[in-house]
Parts: C-alpha cells; structure tokens; sequence
C-alpha cells in the first residue's frame, strides 16, 4: 500500500529549458593538492572512473578527499541514454586483469568503502556480472572495505543478477533515474521500469541482509505526485536508501533541463522520504548515486539524513 502524500511540492511548475545556472548550481574548488593523488592512482593502474565519464559535478570534492566511483566494464556503453554522457558504442572485451587493479588502487587511496558501477553490456551474455563478482572478490582478498555496486538493468540476462548478489556486496544499488512516464525517453528503448522494481525486489529475496538503494535525478518534467509514487513503489521493492539529485544536462545533445529544483525543496524531499520509512536519504541539488555514499550506508544505523548542496 503506498504512503499518503500530505503535501505538495511544485516540482513541475516552472519556465522550461532555462539558459542559466541558477547560484545554488555554483560550486567551489577544493583548495589543497590530495585530488591529485586519486587522479595518479586512477592514471597508474589504468581505471576508468565515473566521475569522469559521466562528468560529475562532484569530482573535485570526492577527489580531494582520496575518493573515487571506479567504473568497470570500459568507457563505451551499449545503451543511448538521453542523459547520460558516458561514450556509446561498440565496447571492448572485459579485462581480465582490471578486478585486481581496482583492488590495487583501492588499498592505496585506503578506501574504507569502495563503489564499483560500469556501462551497461548489452553485448556480453552475461551482461558483465561475472567481471561484477571477480572485482567484489578482489576487493575483498586485498582491502577491509565494504563493497557497494551501482548494476545496470540486466533486462535481457534476468539470470545473471543472482552472480553479483552471490558476491555479497554490503550495498546493491540499481537507480530508477525517472518516472514511469519518462522512462523510455529518458533510459531508452530497452529500460523497463517494471523491471527495475522487480530486480531490487528480487536483490531482498536473494540476500535479506543486504541493504538495498535506488535514486531519482528531477528537472525532467516529472510531476510530484510521479515523484512520490515512485518513491513508494521502491519502498515496496525493499529499498531502504535512496539519493535524490538534480539533472545536470551534460551537453548539447543530451536532453533539456525542466526545470532546476532549489535546495530547500531538495530538503523538503529528504524529509518526507524519511517520514515515508527510507532509512538513510541523500536529498540535494549536487547529490548522486555514489555521493558521500559510506556515510549513506552508515546512516541507516544512525538513522542521519545526508544534504548535498
């Protein structure tokens, strides 16, 4: 049964595809030299990071603080998603080599919990979640760290799901991104929203104990009320942590900008979402998937709501 919704957010009411960035869209540099050590260890043992690819507005601020969201797989995606500014194409075959390397450079940055996410492989028939369960595997023999995983869909290798869980990473994580509505435009042809609820939902059932998260970007063109019902629908998936963010679009060929939600209704979000019974929530313009994401799975025992602005 979803939760009531008691108020009302004006998410969808504003100009379009407005030209400027509004000033809670600015951020600062990080002042100090440690982001140059992450981009070396990203440099030395040849990874590819999503803080780059995807263009991160992040980046600095996770860097500076000897972070990074490793991106496995390669850099060239199967899937055209109006979003997202990772390369398509035609990718290469996994590296065989690459879960001992992301374990190597996780060790030097002493990463306490490491994210691991990847392009979608559509062209593997295994859709990569073997290459999934021998980077968890490495982490695991080289750092005390937890694990998170950021998967794609697995949409047409429904099996291959239950490899990544059988590697038992603290944190899965599989992001909604939109609404129902806007889903085909946004994720593409082959993204079924549907089957992402049952994919989490089946995450639970496969490993009860393993903390579950999903994530919204708004700015789309989703209405509040689609906001809230997908909020449920994840809650009814099993999903305890979720991230709220602002689309950013990447470039000119990405698709436009709705509208820019200010930071105290980013905060309204986060409150609600945590009354509805999400147990930790990152809610704020500059919030991602992997955003402070130790903090979000420590704070579903502290119970901390987490603000990005």
């Amino acid at each position: 049964m979803k939760p009531p919704v008691q108020a009302e957010l004006p998410i969808i009411e504003a100009p379009a595809s407005p030209r400027r960035l509004p000033r809670w869209l600015k951020r600062n540099v990080p002042k100090g030299n440690a982001n140059h050590l992450t981009a070396r260890t990203v440099e030395d043992y040849s990874l590819v990071t999503v803080c780059e690819e995807a263009r991160c507005p992040n980046q600095m601020e996770c860097w500076a603080a000897k972070t990074a969201t490793f991106m496995i797989l390669g850099d060239i995606c199967t899937r055209p998603c109006g979003f997202c500014a990772v390369k398509r194409g035609k990718p290469l075959p996994p590296d065989p080599e690459e879960p001992q390397r992301v374990a190597q450079a996780s060790e030097r940055l002493g990463l306490k919990h490491v994210v691991l996410t990847s392009v979608t492989r559509d062209d593997l028939e295994d859709g990569g979640a073997e290459h999934y369960r021998q980077c968890v595997e490495a982490i695991r023999e080289q750092v005390d760290a937890s694990v998170e995983v950021l998967t794609p869909d697995f949409v047409e290798q429904r099996w291959a799901l239950d490899r990544v869980v059988e590697a038992a990473p603290e944190v899965f994580n599989h992001n909604a991104e939109t609404v129902p509505r806007l889903y085909r435009k946004v994720r593409g042809p082959k993204s079924d929203y549907q089957w992402t609820l049952d994919l989490l939902r089946r995450v639970r059932e496969l490993k009860p104990e393993l903390k579950t998260k999903s994530g919204l970007m708004l700015g789309l063109g989703e209405t509040e009320e689609e906001v809230f019902d997908v909020l449920a629908d994840l809650l009814d998936a099993g999903v305890t942590l979720l991230t709220v963010g602002q689309y950013l679009k990447p470039g000119d060929k990405y698709l436009d900008v709705v509208r820019y939600l200010p930071p105290e209704e980013f905060d309204e979000i986060g409150r609600r979402a945590k009354a509805m019974g999400f147990q930790s929530v990152a809610s704020g313009p500059f919030v991602r998937s992997s955003y402070h994401a130790r903090a979000m799975a420590e704070g579903v025992e502290s119970g901390d709501n987490i603000s990005c602005r």
